[in-house]
């Protein structure tokens, strides 16, 4: 009875826990926090939905119970934006599955499709549930480095053959979280012919895919024959700004998705039908919101660049995503991106998150979130001006 459990001690400490504490300590004795740390979307939620969800919540039954799967409705809402926004054609009853928030489908999948033992291809760095939902479904990670697409393709091969037993999946995700670095249909082909060779599926994240700054993320449904061993996750969390909602989806593969849905059938009963319905409305309903939050992200992302560049800490500029992935100055790189950033928001009050929480390859940078209004980002960088110049640091630090 002593001791730790088995899966308690695959999991390492969380590290953005460390930064949250020090966040809600540092509040607690009356500091003003700008928070550029979780990626947790500021703006609201559409009014079309809310109101959606309101008068679905006023309807008899529908506290209920719901459908593990998700109702009709969303499912066939999302095959219908898969095909207006990909040319994606999806079956909605083999094909499409609904999940509470696309973390939570992740992990089930994982936990569906792993057996103990199983070696997992993981991009690093990238977001903990790529490598941590298999590790807690008894697999092996093999953290292959990922800080370019380009890398990330050319180190595959390495990392099969060295990989003992052979790998049995690997994860993909772009827009990327942490590094916000995009691929094109030419990087999806060259993964779905290198699966196919070596008898992998493949996992790809696709969460961010409507917060772009240049060309439309593509999907990786989109190449012919993916979807004889791919799925698809992706979130409303991040597009019409739901987070706490939690809903997500995965698409693709049948055996998976059917895998999927096994798993869910003994776990949940689905999201809160009014919720569900709400989102329909989302998916079906105008995308000037949609291009309104883009805009606003886009202005965020130029406010922080410009400010952080004159403060004397170089950010380079994201194509996708609703974060900036940025080198530590050169001259407190040796802090480490942990210390650094308890650092910073201890004498800077402005919250990162260290690059360390997402993979070994993350060290020595910090994922930035343009989570606050461009007010509070200028305000970042005027204080953050301040904290290097405390240590000697003037001179914009190079990229």
């Amino acid at each position: 009875m002593n001791g730790e459990f088995h899966k308690i001690r695959r999991l390492p400490p969380y590290v953005f826990e460390q930064v949250n504490r020090k966040a809600a300590n540092l509040r607690a004795e009356g500091a003003d926090i700008i928070n550029l740390g979780m990626g947790n979307p500021d703006l609201p939620t559409p009014q079309h939905i809310i109101d959606k969800l309101i008068e679905t919540a006023q309807k008899p039954g529908t506290n209920r119970y719901s459908a593990s799967r998700g109702i009709p409705g969303l499912r066939r809402a999302l095959a219908g934006y898969y095909k207006r926004r990909f040319d994606v054609t999806l079956d909605m009853d083999r094909e499409v599955i609904v999940t509470l928030g696309s973390k939570e489908g992740f992990a089930n999948l994982a936990q569906a499709m792993t057996a103990p033992g199983d070696v997992i291809l993981a991009p690093d760095p990238s977001y903990p549930i790529h490598s941590f939902g298999f590790i807690m479904a008894g697999a092996s990670i093999r953290n292959v480095p990922a800080l370019t697409p380009e890398q990330y393709l050319s180190s595959l091969g390495k990392a099969v053959n060295h990989s003992v037993p052979p790998p049995t999946a690997m994860v993909l995700c772009y827009p990327s979280n942490p590094t916000a670095e995009v691929v094109d249909l030419d990087f999806y082909r060259e993964a779905v012919r290198f699966a196919k060779k070596h008898d992998l599926w493949i996992l790809s994240d696709l969460a961010y895919n409507e917060i772009y700054f240049d060309e439309q993320p593509p999907s990786i449904l989109q190449i012919d024959g993916a979807r004889d061993i791919a799925v698809e996750t992706t979130t409303l969390s991040k597009t019409y700004s739901m987070a706490g909602w939690r809903v997500g989806f995965v698409a693709g593969n049948e055996r998976l998705i059917s895998a999927l849905a096994r798993v869910k059938s003994y776990l949940d009963y689905g999201a809160y039908t009014p919720i569900q319905v709400a989102a329909c409305a989302a998916l079906d309903g105008p995308d000037d919101c949609v291009e309104e939050m883009r805009e606003i992200y886009r202005s965020r992302r130029d406010a922080l660049v410009e400010s952080f560049t004159r403060a004397g800490w170089r950010i380079p500029s994201p194509r996708a995503s609703m974060f900036a992935w940025a080198p530590i100055p050169p001259a407190l790189r040796a802090l480490g991106s942990l210390e650094f950033s308890l650092q910073l928001i201890e004498e800077a009050h402005v919250a990162v998150s260290p690059g360390a929480a997402f993979g070994e390859h993350g060290e020595g940078y910090v994922r930035i979130g343009l989570v606050e209004n461009e007010q509070r980002i200028r305000q970042a960088a005027r204080n953050i001006r301040k904290f290097l110049e405390s240590r000697g640091i003037n001179e914009i630090a190079a990229a």
